[in-house]
């Protein structure tokens, strides 16, 4: 078959759907599970770090007559250190064979033979504008390894029209160089009724039977959950109602964990730690309120996610946050207490203040969806191969 006519050949790097729960990793699933959906024709070589022991999720990455798996025989690690600090001219090519286009959705692009072209996904630019939010050496590595590959890279994909403006203005990167790729909603987002899947949940994390407020997100201190936790003060003190915040250890949350115990509200304030995706959805619909105080995104999905499943959503007014919840969201400064505060109360009162937010939450919603964010993938591909 000459060149022409067999399908193209485009490795993608999934090292983050088979390591990572939530955040870059469910990023990645829902992308190659959605891409086998709707093309089967490319040829696409999922490539990824030496598989985990214990992988995030039972199947991770999707499969089909079209979809070949490479993997590394080293962990992820390790693949940093050999690319990044060694600088060792590996090429990506010794582990999938001959590719046509190689896309990064995490941040980096690895050593790479020949002139191929290269897409780059380029989530937020949190390092740059909240270092003090990451570990030093985070920073450190981030900053080394970030801008050489953006200035690599054929294209980049951005998160949202902030992540694509912050590139324009900290690196200067060409306008016609980026496309912002939204990120969509899992179908499974939708309202959970029944009785019997709402008390499985609650028994599994713990939840009691009481009225509960709820985050989601990985304990870091861009998530701004201790002002979270400080403005609930005067919410638990009136309602009773607990907080849950649901999401994996990240970097730097010991203080995050100990405002509760600060705050006296140990009782009330409840770190679920990384929830499987099967069960967000019930954990989101019993949730009086969805709260999201995070200083900075690159999106947001779990806005969207939360009003998929008809809860309404109190957000910050930053960054991509704005566009996303659009105007289904009650927006508030990340670092008003106060404000936090009198809306959580406010909210709690007002039920058909409530009913109108979540109906335009669902509208909201439903303007984003992983099939779509597929096709315009898929069309970004062809374009790069200049079909």
């Amino acid at each position: 078959m000459s060149d022409s006519a067999r399908p193209p050949r485009i490795a993608i790097d999934v090292t983050a759907a088979v390591t990572q729960g939530g955040g870059i990793g469910r990023y990645t699933r829902e992308m190659v599970w959605a891409l086998a959906e709707v093309d089967r024709e490319t040829s696409y070589h999922l490539f990824h770090a030496r598989m985990p022991a214990s992988p995030p999720v039972p199947d991770p990455l999707p499969t089909g007559p079209n979809i070949r798996r490479h993997a590394a025989p080293f962990s992820d690690r390790w693949l940093y250190r050999l690319w990044h600090r060694l600088r060792l001219p590996l090429p990506v090519q010794w582990f999938t064979g001959p590719i046509d286009l190689y896309h990064s959705p995490d941040f980096v692009l690895p050593p790479l033979r020949g002139h191929i072209p290269t897409l780059l996904t380029v989530h937020d630019l949190s390092f740059v504008h909240y270092p003090e939010t990451f570990t030093p050496a985070l920073v450190s590595y981030l900053s080394q390894v970030v801008p050489p590959s953006v200035a690599r890279a054929t294209h980049i994909l951005a998160d949202s029209e902030a992540t694509r403006a912050d590139l324009m203005n900290v690196w200067q990167t060409p306008a016609a160089k980026i496309t912002v790729l939204y990120s969509g909603v899992n179908e499974k987002f939708r309202p959970v009724t029944e009785k019997g899947a709402l008390a499985t949940l609650r028994a599994r994390y713990g939840l009691g039977e009481g009225p509960y407020l709820l985050s989601v997100g990985t304990l870091q201190p861009r998530k701004n959950y201790q002002m979270l936790v400080r403005a609930f003060k005067g919410v638990a003190a009136q309602w009773p109602h607990n907080l849950y915040i649901a999401g994996s250890k990240g970097w730097l949350y010991d203080e995050m964990l100990a405002e509760a115990a600060a705050q006296g509200l140990a009782d009330r304030v409840k770190f679920l730690g990384f929830v499987e995706d099967g069960d967000l959805p019930a954990l989101y619909s019993g949730a009086a309120l969805f709260l999201f105080p995070s200083f900075y995104e690159g999106f947001g999905l779990p806005l969207l996610e939360a009003m998929a499943c008809g809860v309404p959503v109190v957000s910050a007014d930053t960054s991509s946050l704005v566009e996303v919840a659009g105007e289904a969201a009650w927006l508030l400064p990340p670092q008003d207490e106060r404000a936090w505060q009198e809306t959580m109360h406010r909210l709690l009162l007002d039920a058909p203040r409530r009913a109108r937010m979540v109906a335009a939450g669902f509208r909201q919603a439903r303007q984003f969806t992983w099939r779509k964010t597929a096709r315009q993938l898929a069309t970004v591909y062809q374009q790069l191969l200049g079909k």
